[in-house]
């Protein structure tokens, strides 16, 4: 009776966390294609020069607001989580309205189906798998921060073969990660440890780092399979 229990509980809590991402994900692609097909809108972001201050808002803001969600989790109420997790998904569309003029259409939606599958397995491995993945996870962290220091780094040499390389560790990366985040997510669940508002937010900064997962899998298999114009 106790593990049926248990078992619903796992189960509910995967799901909720999973509906939470896909309404995120669905936010940040109809804010990207509205941004993107309408020129006025990307204009707002632009001057002369390049990007103003508006538009380095909007590249910066996702980051700022990573680190207060992080920081305040526990002190931040349900509703100020809600809003930042909605506003975050509009700010991230807004940013990744760039690609449509970057990318093909039809590359987009291929590499997006290309990652959607991946993703699926890899969550599938980490939902099922027997095999404790924590011990991954630092590993994982480490290797992050590396590829971002490297791509700091690549911002300056502008070095196409340390870009290539970038790029194929990252889809390692954020493969390893999705299985990593899910298993997390199901021992969460499993555990029970919360309820109320606790566990609402614990729910919405899981979905948050699904998200990201996936993001940044896209983004990096963007640059192997995304067609430019």
């Amino acid at each position: 009776m106790n593990y049926t229990k248990t078992t619903a509980t796992e189960s509910s809590f995967v799901s909720t966390v999973f509906l939470w991402m896909f309404a995120a994900l669905g936010i940040t692609a109809l804010t990207a294609y509205l941004f993107a097909s309408t020129p006025s809108l990307m204009m707002m972001m632009f001057s002369e020069t390049g990007l103003n201050i508006f538009g380095w808002i909007v590249m910066l803001a996702p980051i700022i607001i990573v680190f207060v969600m992080s920081a305040r989790v526990n002190k931040m109420s349900v509703q100020t989580m809600t809003m930042l997790y909605i506003v975050y998904s509009i700010l991230m569309g807004m940013s990744l309205s760039f690609i449509f003029l970057a990318y093909t259409s039809a590359s987009i939606m291929k590499t997006f189906a290309i990652c959607s599958a991946m993703f699926g397995i890899m969550a599938l491995v980490g939902y099922t798998t027997k095999t404790d993945l924590t011990k991954f996870g630092g590993i994982l962290m480490m290797a992050l921060i590396g590829i971002i220091v490297a791509s700091l780094v690549n911002f300056f040499m502008h070095s196409e073969r340390l870009e290539y390389i970038i790029s194929f560790v990252g889809v390692l990366i954020f493969t390893g990660l999705t299985a990593y985040d899910v298993q997390k997510i199901k021992e969460i669940g499993n555990n029970g440890i919360a309820q109320g508002d606790t566990m609402a937010k614990i729910t919405i900064f899981a979905a948050l780092s699904l998200y990201l997962d996936f993001i940044n899998l896209f983004l990096y298999l963007l640059r192997f399979f995304g067609k430019r114009n």
